[in-house]
């Protein structure tokens, strides 16, 4: 193997490899050789097929194979005789001229392709220990607990027979006939719906409209779709119901006591009580680890400044760019309405990917040199966590995990993220702050708010 290096440009390597086709021609001889032995072609005995007859038969495909092992080993062999440190998978390019394939292909040409790369950067870990943070925390108070119980009780209320008006958090039955410039349009006739007043489930106005309605009344409600609704045909245009009202219940809230607690599978109010505070508890303290990896990554951006491999920006931002002009497709906004412009949107986000690139580089790089490890149980409990996400569909995405090793990878990236962030923790100073669930809800909003993409 003969390598020229033909590009060395700040990240940027390329280089040209040679392998002459003598080399090739042996590699050929080998697999032939090795086919010869398990091979069973009518005419033949059984491994007795000689290889000269398999390489009149098979010669260009195997030599396609050996091809492409040639290029797998002797780029791996690159890497390792250049100490290079890949960002990612090289780009090997082949020859163009067709002739100079068949060339190769034929036996009768040498293998000649590049390999084009940018490496990791080179900079130096620097120490971390005694670095200055602050972990926020929210202590669980018995009004956070009675107000979630509140809440939980609100969702499980039931209603009952009313006599008079409807009023809001009331839930009326209607029978509806939709109708546009006196039309009925599809979609818009129901019989015996439900319907909670307040709950805005139904088209902006039309709820409202039916407060003070009693059983039996007939109301005509008047409302325009909104602009973005979804059955195109219907946004942005008015709209008649006629609407009669065959049931107003009243909500009766659930009281909060002993039966209510073994409704919800407790065997007391007390061990309602205890989940709720646990819960919340959990749910403070994922806050607080938010912000805390935050200040973490924050620091380390301030640390680390160095020229990045400019693919994966590009991948980065790429990913960034797609997500965020999706999103404002969907909802028809542009760039004008959050008071920016194209470029200077690019820009923003161009170094939200900077830093996110940068940072996992300097994760990563640390990491390693910490001997950080993602087990397989870990990655086993994140598969199971993605697998909630979709109940019913569980073997799917098992499936999916198993047959795809990249997104096996983005399963680990977090996992390994966070370890080497609790290193850096471990040997942080760090000083605790009360706070209120309102002002970490804050800090938290915050953060991703400029974080986003």
């Amino acid at each position: 193997m003969q390598v020229t290096e033909t590009l060395s440009a700040g990240l940027r390597r390329e280089y040209k490899v040679v392998v002459n086709a003598a080399e090739l021609d042996k590699e050929l001889n080998a697999k032939l050789v090795d086919l010869s032995k398990r091979a069973n072609i009518r005419g033949f005995r059984p491994g007795k097929v000689p290889v000269s007859h398999l390489r009149r038969v098979y010669g260009k495909s195997a030599m396609a194979e050996v091809v492409q092992d040639t290029i797998d080993s002797k780029s791996k062999a690159l890497l390792e005789e250049k100490k290079l440190k890949p960002a990612y998978q090289p780009e090997v390019k082949l020859p163009e001229d067709q002739a100079e394939v068949e060339a190769i292909m034929d036996g009768k040409g040498d293998l000649a392709f590049s390999v084009a790369l940018e490496v990791i950067p080179d900079f130096e870990v620097k120490d971390h220990s005694g670095l200055e943070l602050t972990r926020h925390v929210v202590e669980v108070t018995e009004d956070q607990i009675q107000e979630t119980l509140k809440r939980i009780a609100s969702q499980s209320k039931g209603f009952g027979d009313k006599e008079g008006a409807a009023a809001t958090g009331d839930r009326v039955t209607i029978n509806f006939v939709g109708t546009i410039d006196g039309t009925p349009f599809e979609g818009g006739t129901a019989e015996d719906v439900s319907l909670e007043l307040g709950s805005g489930q139904f088209i902006p106005g039309f709820e409202e409209q039916l407060v003070g309605a009693k059983a039996g009344d007939e109301v005509t409600v008047k409302v325009t779709f909104p602009a973005d609704y979804g059955v195109a045909e219907l946004a942005g245009k008015p709209a008649e119901f006629a609407t009669k009202v065959t049931k107003v219940e009243g909500a009766q809230e659930a009281e909060i006591d002993d039966e209510f607690a073994k409704k919800m599978g407790l065997e007391d109010l007390g061990k309602l009580k205890d989940m709720v505070k646990e819960r919340m508890a959990a749910e403070f303290a994922q806050m607080t680890a938010m912000k805390l990896k935050r200040d973490v990554l924050d620091a380390l951006d301030k640390e680390y400044s160095f020229d990045l491999p400019e693919k994966l920006v590009d991948a980065e931002f790429n990913g960034i760019w797609n997500a965020l002009t999706g999103e404002m497709n969907r909802s028809g906004k542009t760039f004008a309405d959050e008071n920016t412009t194209e470029e200077e949107a690019r820009k923003e986000y161009r170094a939200i990917a900077e830093r996110r690139v940068r940072l996992g580089l300097v994760l990563g790089t640390m990491g390693e040199k910490e001997g950080v490890q993602v087990t397989e149980q870990e990655l086993q409990n994140a598969l199971m966590g993605r697998m909630r996400q979709f109940p019913g569909q569980e073997k799917m995405v098992i499936d999916y995990y198993r047959k795809n090793p990249a997104a096996m990878m983005e399963l680990r990236g977090p996992i390994f993220e966070q370890k080497v962030v609790d290193s850096i923790v471990a040997k942080a100073n760090v000083s605790e702050k009360a706070v209120s669930k309102d002002e970490l809800q804050a800090m938290v909003q915050d953060e991703e708010d400029q974080a986003s993409a």
